[in-house]
């Protein structure tokens, strides 16, 4: 056979072999289709390089986003919307608070009893709804409706123990993790849908109003104290236990950041002059785009098949929604001009969404010797059971690529808050800690693409400053923040000094 030819990827600790000559199969070989498939792949791996000079290229052209962001509005990609959160929590609220987390596919309702000064979260309750793909492109009257009705299902199920004093409504903290621009802690408008939710006649309402119309109509007698984004949620949720959270990243479904600025830093605020000095922004970073962002053939057409082309760039390449359908237009593609599964393209491969990120998370984290996680996949979702050894490295091979460029994007757009914040280089005799608190199924359950991250944060920032960084996970950190703000900017305010 002469030389046995075999090319490595080593990307983030991920090193997949794979041996092309030993892999061919003789029809294949010899139709040329093999080394169609391996230049398929080839060509995408180099279009999808994240170098750390390009890395850095990117985290400086999200940084003047977020300054253009900050002078106006519309001034930049980035909307760096004020959350009107200026008080985070103290560790010192008490009292019996609800929220509401709507942040893609599912939501949350969850009832959380404070306990006031070194009692934190005495109790914590909650139940996770999944919404009919039908309401996300239904009505904002169904779509609210059904929600309230699940959170009135919730409370119809307490005891006396959770029993309100006469003349009190329970205080809801809102999450709700759609672009809008606020007005209040207890208002704003939605700027657009993202995730999948694509329904017109809400854009340019205010959601509370929304929210608060359903709980009227259904006789819920709850009022909403806080309306927060998740990241905002997060990060006071984080702030509730840790006086060092200063910032936080969602990389779930979508992706998106807030971290604390200084008021001088906001242009654009026009209100009363803020006590704290400091008020939570909501960059939106999901919206991000810049020539330096590495973008392949695949991405476009993936964007251009979404309900918002042209929106949601960054996010369309790093989050959770969209990584695994990445890894299907290439294998589509693979099949199309390589025959890579057969004679025939796999009917399933042609399904958009069918590969969801758990999958592909599943697939390039399968450590048996003969991948038979990956065959188990490929059988089951794809209905494909024709493949050897080889090719499952090759299908291991892409999920890694997809994921690695993911991950080292986050830690770009991470690297740009920590320089908004003047926080990625150490001032001399000052060794201030820095915690990101961070949330989201993709950062929590995917352990390669979270470790991809993390290493790559420490490359960019040196070794001195990554001992102060650090990134802490945040177990259903936005509901449990927001049930927090409402406790903080409640009309009954009880806390323990």
């Amino acid at each position: 056979m002469g030389k046995v030819a075999v090319r490595v990827s080593v990307v983030c600790g991920v090193a997949v072999a794979v041996t092309a000559a030993v892999v061919v199969h003789r029809k294949m070989k010899k139709s040329g289709k093999w080394e169609k498939a391996m230049e398929i792949v080839k060509e995408f791996e180099e279009k999808c390089a994240t170098p750390i000079s390009k890395l850095r290229q990117v985290a400086d052209a999200m940084l003047v986003e977020m300054h253009a962001g900050l002078a106006s509005e519309g001034g930049s990609k980035l909307k760096m919307l004020i959350s009107y959160v200026d008080n985070l929590p103290t560790g010192n609220e008490k009292g019996l608070f609800y929220a509401l987390d709507l942040g893609g596919t599912n939501f949350r309702v969850l009832r959380l009893h404070l306990g006031g000064k070194g009692r934190g979260i005495v109790s914590k309750q909650f139940e996770e709804v999944s919404i009919p793909r039908s309401l996300m492109t239904g009505t904002s009257d169904a779509l609210f409706g059904f929600i309230v009705a699940e959170l009135a299902k919730f409370v119809a199920q307490e005891g006396m123990d959770f029993e309100l004093r006469p003349g009190r409504q329970r205080e809801l903290g809102f999450t709700f993790s759609f672009p809008v621009l606020q007005s209040s802690i207890s208002s704003g408008t939605l700027v657009r849908w993202t995730k999948g939710f694509s329904i017109e006649e809400t854009v340019g309402r205010d959601v509370v109003a929304e929210l608060t119309k359903a709980m009227e109509k259904q006789g819920l007698n709850m009022r909403v104290s806080a309306f927060v984004n998740d990241p905002v949620g997060t990060l006071a949720g984080g702030r509730f236990t840790n006086n060092d959270v200063v910032a936080a990243v969602i990389l779930g479904t979508g992706s998106n950041a807030a971290y604390v600025e200084r008021a001088h830093a906001i242009p654009k605020w026009h209100g009363l002059p803020l006590k704290s000095g400091e008020m939570v922004i909501n960059t939106e970073w999901g919206n991000f785009k810049s020539s330096h962002l590495p973008l392949t053939e695949y991405d476009h057409e993936l964007d251009a098949e979404t309900l918002h082309p042209g929106e949601q760039i960054y996010e369309k390449v790093t989050s959770g929604m969209y990584l695994g359908e990445i890894v299907r237009k290439v294998l589509r593609r693979m099949a199309e001009e390589a025959a890579f599964f057969g004679d025939t393209v796999p009917p399933k491969l042609k399904v958009p969404f069918i590969l969801g990120t758990p999958i592909i998370s599943a697939m390039h984290q399968d450590t048996s010797p003969d991948l038979k996680v990956v065959a188990n996949r490929l059988k089951d979702i794809l209905e494909i059971s024709n493949t050897s050894l080889k090719m499952r490295k090759v299908i291991v091979e892409l999920c890694n690529i997809v994921a690695t460029r993911g991950a080292r994007l986050s830690a770009a757009g991470i690297l740009s808050i920590l320089k908004k914040m003047g926080r990625d280089t150490m001032r001399e005799g000052e060794k201030q800690r820095t915690v990101i608190a961070m949330d989201g199924g993709l950062y929590e359950h995917y352990t390669e693409y979270r470790n991809c991250l993390e290493n790559t944060l420490n490359e960019l920032v040196g070794k001195e400053v990554s001992e102060t960084v650090v990134l802490e996970l945040a177990n259903d950190g936005s509901g449990i923040g927001a049930a927090i703000l409402a406790a903080c900017h409640s009309k009954y305010l009880e806390t323990d000094e």
